[in-house]
């Protein structure tokens, strides 16, 4: 059974290109044209398929991150880590879906249309990597490429029930992709692995990050009952995001219980005060100005994309009238985006807080510690459901706007079949860390689960 016009995870195919470059690989494996260590060695994802967030280059596909004056712009090259992962051997079936300019933790936007969950359609599968989470989730595709600025690869993941990882910020290249952050942003935008199993992270990651792995210790050999684990089970109560979801609470215990009992480790419930702050903190990377004293680029020019300028409360009409090119949430930030800007006073503040919180967590992790947090406050909710919660992803986005390497890693499903995790986090450039608990984790608690029936 296809399954994928149920969850519409892929929404631009190259099956027939991708069968020549697979049936090219049997050739040349019939052939022994290289012995079994050189071709792990060389092509280390030799034949595996391969999908890419189309808002990704991938020579011949589609760019357009769901803004309608893109859908016709086809893609001349190959986004750095595309390239990387090509190299290695690995077989692009196609794009995945994403949310409108990836701006939103729902994937759907006017020329793909919308993303479903594979654990219950009804539901969403997260943004804005989103159709690349349900069509592994889907058993699709066997490994995927996202990115991340807010949660974007980690939100799918949990929603999806797989495996994300956000690297530390500067080890994967973010070139070939749209919209590409600038400026202040440049360095919180991160690239990606996404897949089913956690043992293919790591080696996602060499490939992935190319030159930049030299940043990283994943030769290092991890000692999981020497590490240090810290939890939280909410972020201590803002006014803003919806509170935790008792089955999330209990997952996380679950965990700390293990890690305690089976695993001997030291185990730390903190209380890290600043994190209510969240989506401040978010805002205050977001809107920061570059070094160079320039603005980010206003999320309404990247709307128009070079086109006629786009009127915000002209779109939300036409959108009433079911006129609009545009989404309701992509509207509805191009007439916030002023709003959210803090003036002088406030963004010190906030910018204090989050230099603060940094060095709190940093200090505490050090090169031997890992933070559990839950990755969402609930489940993956019905679709639409994210309009009424917008603040909710700010589980997520703090580490984007920390800087922090973290892993989200699944942990079974709940009484009514959603998937439910846990976000992994380590002090900069300690990826090893959170990358070999999330192996374990796999082990101890099953990993992905496959949807079953749709």
């Amino acid at each position: 059974m296809d399954v994928n016009p149920l969850i519409n995870g892929i929404v631009k195919y190259r099956f027939e290109a991708a069968k020549k470059e697979a049936h090219a690989v049997d050739k040349k494996l019939a052939e022994k044209w290289e012995d079994d260590a050189t071709l792990e060695k060389k092509w280390p994802f030799l034949g595996v398929p391969l999908t890419v967030k189309e808002a990704f280059q991938l020579q011949g596909m589609p760019n357009s991150s769901g803004l309608v004056n893109r859908r016709n712009t086809i893609s001349k090259t190959d986004a750095t880590v595309v390239a990387f992962l090509k190299e290695a051997g690995a077989i692009p079936l196609g794009m995945t879906n994403c949310s409108e300019l990836c701006m939103w933790y729902e994937s759907s936007n006017k020329i793909y249309g919308r993303s479903n969950n594979p654990y219950d359609l009804r539901h969403i599968v997260g943004g804005s990597s989103g159709g690349e989470g349900c069509t592994l989730a889907a058993a699709c595709s066997v490994i995927g490429v996202g990115s991340d600025i807010g949660g974007s690869i980690r939100m799918p993941a949990f929603f999806n029930g797989i495996f994300g990882h956000k690297p530390s910020p500067g080890v994967v290249s973010n070139k070939g992709q749209f919209p590409m952050a600038r400026g202040a942003q440049e360095l919180f935008q991160c690239t990606g692995p996404m897949c089913r199993y956690a043992e293919d992270l790591a080696p996602m990651l060499r490939v992935m990050a190319g030159p930049g792995i030299k940043k990283l210790r994943l030769d290092e050999k991890v000692h999981l009952k020497d590490l240090k684990f810290y939890w939280m089970e909410h972020d201590g109560g803002s006014f803003l995001m919806s509170k935790v979801d008792q089955d999330l609470i209990l997952a996380q215990k679950k965990v700390v219980d293990h890690l305690e009992n089976m695993l001997g480790a030291s185990v730390q419930h903190v209380k890290l005060k600043q994190m209510k702050y969240s989506f401040q903190l978010w805002v205050t990377m977001m809107t920061a100005k570059g070094h160079d004293g320039k603005e980010p680029m206003k999320f309404v020019d990247l709307l128009s994309d070079h086109g006629k300028p786009v009127n915000p409360l002209w779109e939300l009409i036409k959108w009433c009238l079911g006129l609009s090119v545009h989404t309701i949430p992509v509207i509805g930030l191009a007439l916030l985006e002023g709003k959210f800007k803090y003036n002088n006073e406030k963004y010190k503040k906030f910018k204090a807080m989050e230099e603060s919180l940094h060095k709190e967590l940093v200090e505490m992790l050090g090169d031997d510690g890992v933070f559990l947090y839950p990755s969402h406050p609930t489940v993956a909710p019905k679709h639409h459901v994210p309009l009424t919660r917008p603040f909710n992803f700010a589980y997520t986005g703090i580490f984007s706007a920390l800087g922090l390497p973290v892993t989200q890693c699944p942990l079974g499903l709940n009484a009514k079949g959603l998937p439910l995790g846990i976000q992994v986090v380590a002090g900069p450039f300690n990826d090893h860390l959170t990358l070999a608990v999330a192996q374990y984790m796999e082990k101890s608690f099953g990993g992905w689960v496959c949807p079953g029936k749709l």
